[in-house]
């Protein structure tokens, strides 16, 4: 065989690889969740970018370099070059594998073996390209197997993507908790001022026999659980910061840090949520989920490949000499072309238990995906339930820290006068800065709801 019949050959090969696909055709599943939300507007809108969804320009900040730093999604990231490289790898088997060689044979031949009686020493020279063992893809095995591994590549590209919203989520999370928490430092620290003034008041009137010593013993009272508050959400401010840390991955300047204020916190509570077919199709880990199906069920391909004949082809050309001088010369052209078929017969069920196990894994998928959608759908119905919800929660804890104000300056102002015991005043007190504490986590929790929702909802590319 010449160069120009070796070319012919896989010219050939080439051509027989659109045989036919036993890969079974695709059907999506239908979703199990309800056509739309209770709660949900009319209405069905693209979801803004985290950048503009955000108002805050220091948490942005923080976003922006946990996306270019956070380990856990640059093992995403490496991931998808590992799934992309296993594509490729399994995208070259389509075609044949050409290598080019040179080799050398010395072999000696004692005389009680040889055919002459003597002893013989021969040498042979050969120099060639050819391919080995290159599967004629007629039942679509080969090509089965390169689409499972597509789909797996495309399914590490929607983890990441998942990786990357949820890391968005984690980093605006934690900013708000800290935020919060800050807030709630400087309320404590406010009232332990507060406290303290009114404790060394106290004092100096009992040391005049104005109080008695419990209204002392009270106001002491007062300013050490107010100690212990402020102990607590120091505790906790630091506690948040390190947070931060592990999710940006770097360390964190105390200006990155630092209280914004309460303008720059609001988030945009006018999210879109639609149609569970226009919205949560969309999401990452769903659609990772499908490309998951689509894998396993390209796996039941191959698996029903198996059951048919395998033909494969070796083929070289080159020169072959028994004179290293002599490989290159004229009249020393080689050739060898050698088709193979190998047809099942009996395996002990080794092929059938293969393709059971593919439409067996194939429907295991189907219930992921499945699942993938039910747990999105309530992750969305329960934000949308407590958004609403929380909006009138923050409203009247604010009419409430408006009213405890106003009773605590009420309480102080009859104390003073000495119309009523400091015991009413202390207990004013203390409900104005309980009020002004649960206000704080209710606030807190409306932000983290509106962050989940956002991320149920798929959230927004940057």
């Amino acid at each position: 065989m010449n160069h120009g019949t070796l070319k012919t050959a896989l010219a050939l090969a080439v051509g027989l690889l659109g045989g036919c696909s036993l890969i079974p055709d695709y059907q999506r599943p239908t979703a199990p969740v309800a056509d739309s939300w209770s709660s949900a507007p009319v209405d069905a809108q693209a979801l803004l970018p985290w950048g503009r969804f955000f108002k805050d320009e220091q948490l942005k900040g923080l976003i922006g370099e946990a996306l270019a730093n956070n380990r856990d999604l640059r093992v995403a990231l490496l991931n998808i070059e590992k799934a992309k490289a296993q594509y490729r790898i399994q995208r070259a088997d389509l075609l044949p594998t050409v290598d080019a060689s040179v080799s050398g044979t010395h072999q000696r031949t004692p005389a009680d073996l040889s055919t002459t009686g003597r002893k013989q020493t021969t040498h042979s020279y050969e120099a060639g390209v050819g391919f080995t063992s290159y599967e004629l893809d007629f039942f679509g095995r080969v090509r089965s197997l390169s689409q499972e591994a597509l789909e797996e590549y495309l399914q590490t590209v929607e983890a990441q993507r998942s990786t990357q919203i949820s890391l968005v989520a984690e980093v605006a999370n934690a900013y708000y908790q800290l935020q919060a928490d800050l807030q709630s430092l400087a309320l404590s620290d406010q009232t332990l001022e507060s406290q303290h003034q009114s404790y060394l008041t106290t004092r100096s009137s009992y040391q005049e026999d104005v109080v008695s010593e419990l209204d002392l013993s009270q106001a002491e009272s007062t300013v050490r659980s107010a100690q212990a508050s402020q102990a607590q959400y120091q505790r906790l401010v630091e506690q948040d910061r390190n947070a931060l840390v592990l999710l940006v991955g770097k360390p964190l300047t105390a200006e990155q840090m630092a209280p914004s204020a309460s303008a720059a916190l609001a988030l945009d509570a006018a999210l879109p949520a639609g149609l569970p077919s226009q919205v949560l199709s969309q999401r990452p880990d769903i659609l990772a989920a499908e490309h998951a199906l689509k894998a396993a069920n390209a796996n039941v391909g191959a698996a029903r490949a198996a059951f048919f004949p395998s033909i494969s082809l070796t083929a070289s050309a080159g020169s072959a000499s028994g004179q290293l001088g002599e490989l290159f010369a004229g009249g020393q052209g080689a050739w060898s072309f050698v088709p193979s078929i190998n047809v099942p017969i009996f395996n002990w069920g080794r092929n059938q238990a293969n393709l059971d196990v593919a439409k067996v894994q194939t429907s295991i998928e189907v219930a992921n995906y499945q699942k993938a959608i039910q747990e999105a759908f309530r992750e969305v119905a329960d934000g949308l339930v407590a958004r609403g919800k929380l909006d009138s929660q923050v409203t009247a804890q604010q009419l409430l820290v408006k009213a405890n104000d106003r009773s605590y300056d009420l309480a102080r102002q009859r104390y003073e006068t000495g119309v009523d015991t400091y015991l009413n005043s202390l207990d004013a007190q203390r409900n104005l800065f309980a009020s002004q504490q649960e206000l704080v986590g209710t606030q807190l929790a409306r932000s983290q709801n509106l962050i989940a929702l956002y991320k149920a909802l798929g959230g927004g590319s940057e």
